[in-house]
């Protein structure tokens, strides 16, 4: 018990490591001149991502994790292929060279994004819904993939038109009316990302995956590490509207003028009501459950069951 307590200890410290260095990561992104943007870019994905697979492993097994991660890999490298080639379901768009390297037409770090936000995403939505601790059945095989849809698109509503209009590391061919962005894209968001958790809830429920050991035995911190980890996401966006040295106004390809300041203050708007909304919920919720574990009723009925 004691060397299982300690584990857990030490990997909760690298989670909050990661949590760190993303944070800083945020910070830097107000300095684009002074640090190099691919370095950004790759501490804005990186982190989230180990953090999914060292957070998923502990409560989905490493190989329940490991099929979370193939599934969104080939989900969000097809869809976005499939964006970049046809125009669906995004709009019509291309990736510049300022993510790095590319598979296919694709950069690989936006793949690993997606492996990252997403497990953020579907554990916030199992959080909100209640019983995280329990195997997923029921009603919640369908209603969590619908809400981890939502949740992960607010993180791309609150960001997009700043790293496509203003950084430019990817380009909207025809503009649109949210700063440059289609409405298109977020519907396609929406749709990638709907099928990514449908498909691992399904694999949930056919393998009826449990915890790597009893889930009410992890501590209360395990919970509330990925709905922090979201929240400084959002907290990094507010950052941006910090007035800066920034051009006054951009313009996107079919030559519509937008102010950087609106941009930058409505995403960050976007970010504390939306994502942050999403946050409190889930904080709520972990809080909620963590009363009703403490309360006596709740240590009256395991001292029946022990």
């Amino acid at each position: 018990m004691t060397n299982t307590a300690g584990s857990e200890t030490g990997i909760i410290r690298v989670l909050w490591s990661l949590i760190a260095i993303y944070a800083i990561a945020r910070v830097l992104q107000l300095f684009p001149v002074r640090i190099p943007m691919p370095v950004i870019v790759a501490l804005h994905v990186l982190p989230p991502t180990v953090f999914a697979l060292i957070h998923g492993a502990m409560f989905y097994r490493v190989r329940g994790i490991l099929i979370f991660l193939a599934i969104c890999f080939v989900i969000g490298n097809v869809s976005e292929n499939l964006g970049i080639r046809t125009g669906f379901p995004f709009g019509r768009y291309y990736f510049t060279d300022l993510m790095g390297p590319k598979l296919f037409s694709v950069p690989i770090l936006l793949g690993l994004a997606y492996l990252g936000m997403g497990y953020l995403s579907w554990t916030l939505a199992r959080t909100i819904l209640g019983g995280m601790r329990s195997p997923l059945a029921g009603f919640r095989v369908v209603t969590v993939p619908v809400v981890a849809g939502f949740i992960m698109v607010a993180w791309d509503f609150s960001m997009d038109p700043i790293w496509s209009t203003i950084e430019h590391a990817w380009i909207w061919m025809d503009g649109g009316a949210y700063f440059g962005v289609p409405a298109s894209n977020f519907l396609g968001w929406y749709l990638t990302v709907y099928l990514m958790c449908q498909l691992f809830a399904l694999h949930l429920r056919a393998s009826a995956t449990t915890p790597v050991r009893n889930a009410a035995t992890l501590s209360p911190v395990f919970w509330y590490l990925p709905v922090i980890f979201y929240g400084i996401s959002a907290a990094g966006n507010i950052l941006l509207a910090i007035p800066s040295a920034s051009p006054w106004v951009v313009a996107d390809p079919t030559g519509a003028l937008w102010r950087v300041r609106d941009i930058t203050h409505t995403c960050a708007l976007v970010s504390f009501l939306i994502m942050g909304g999403f946050a409190f919920l889930a904080l709520a919720r972990i809080a909620s459950q963590n009363a009703e574990a403490l309360s006596p009723g709740a240590r009256e009925d395991r001292g029946k069951i022990n």
